[in-house]
């Protein structure tokens, strides 16, 4: 899957879970969501590996648990660099929203995997 692509179903994951969970993630536009995404996909570009490397020894020492912590961290500073257009209730609200969002993509990776053979 492109990296447009992934933007742009996050972009959507955005707007569906503040739909959903209106008092842990607060979206105020179509446009904040699609800065959002692209905000998280550059920081998950750049950022992301140095932290995963950093933490490598407490994400194996925890069986992975620490890579979620990670995942809620990017989105934590993406919340940051949005403003407050994107906001999170707390870093609790994130990591769940983390975890439903890493579900999901993982739900559209593979319905594009399949239908692409």
């Amino acid at each position: 899957m492109g990296f447009w692509q992934r933007v742009l179903i996050n972009a959507i994951l955005f707007l569906a879970i503040s739909g959903f969970f209106p008092d842990t993630l607060f979206v105020k536009s179509i446009w904040v969501s699609l800065i959002a995404s692209f905000v998280l996909a550059v920081l998950n570009m750049l950022v992301k590996p140095f932290l995963v490397i950093l933490s490598l020894p407490v994400t194996i020492f925890s069986l992975g648990f620490f890579y979620l912590i990670i995942n809620a961290f990017m989105l934590q500073m993406t919340s940051f660099f949005v403003g407050n257009e994107f906001k999170f209730s707390s870093f609790w609200a994130a990591f769940i929203i983390s975890i439903v969002m890493s579900i999901a993509n993982t739900i559209v990776t593979n319905y594009f995997i399949r239908n692409r053979q």
